[in-house]
């Protein structure tokens, strides 16, 4: 079995067997909480917006229909070559691990769909956030989505089998040492492969601890993406607007 062993992140989100498994990610959802966020936020046309750990690019570039000026970042250069096609003047895409430093700042820097707390570090988690505190103009607002892992832990499923492009995925999850790890396995072409996700169990007052030391202010907390305001026992999100 072909069983990867750098960071899981810069080896798994690089691969097209990544996107093959989560292909069938709401666009619809996704777009609905961009619309709800910049309503909230107050946002204008023209302004500068980071997408910070982007992926393939799919809020970059609806941020952009919308009149932004978009600039996204992502670790994967595979992720990152399949969203240079979309650019245009207002709308570029670079290679980047957030953990070094933004060479430039923004109105609005998003932080998206569980892309933070990857790290065994601590210190690798709180420089990202200084980065970001770096990279806000002024006035800039900062919005890193996040899961509620309460909930999650709750309802967290140990198994489970999916075929997708005619590739069966093997999925398992537990917590470990502070994690929660989702084992993925497949077969494909003749080969076996194994990776591994692994996403710190943050908790809101973890995140707290680590904005403090980021000397970043926490202004608003959000339970999903209608923005209703975060409920411990119910949110399905954990969505923090900082500064």
């Amino acid at each position: 079995m072909k069983m990867i062993t750098k960071d899981w992140f810069a080896s798994w989100f690089d691969t097209s067997f990544y996107h093959i498994l989560y292909q069938h990610r709401n666009d619809d959802e996704a777009q609905y909480f961009m619309r709800n966020l910049i309503a909230f936020l107050d946002l204008k046309p023209h302004q500068t917006i980071l997408d910070l750990a982007c992926g393939r690019g799919r809020h970059s570039v609806f941020l952009n229909k919308l009149g932004f000026n978009v600039k996204g970042l992502d670790l994967s250069k595979n992720s990152i070559l399949y969203a240079k096609p979309f650019e245009n003047l207002h709308l570029k895409f670079s290679v980047h691990d957030m953990r070094k430093p933004l060479n430039n700042s923004y109105d609005a820097i998003f932080n998206l769909f569980t892309s933070f707390g990857y790290f065994d570090n601590d210190q690798d988690d709180i420089q990202v956030l200084k980065n970001i505190k770096n990279g806000l103009k002024p006035k800039g607002v900062a919005v890193i989505d996040f899961m509620n892992v309460h909930v999650v832990k709750q309802h967290l499923v140990a198994k489970e089998d999916k075929t997708l492009n005619g590739i069966l995925f093997n999925i398992t999850r537990q917590i470990k040492d502070g994690f929660i790890v989702k084992n993925i396995s497949f077969s494909s072409e003749g080969k076996d492969y194994q990776f591994q996700e692994r996403v710190k169990c943050l908790s809101l007052e973890k995140i707290k601890s680590y904005l403090k030391t980021a000397d970043l202010t926490l202004k608003h907390t959000f339970g999903n993406y209608k923005l209703d305001a975060y409920d411990l026992e119910t949110s399905t999100r954990l969505i923090l607007v900082v500064s």
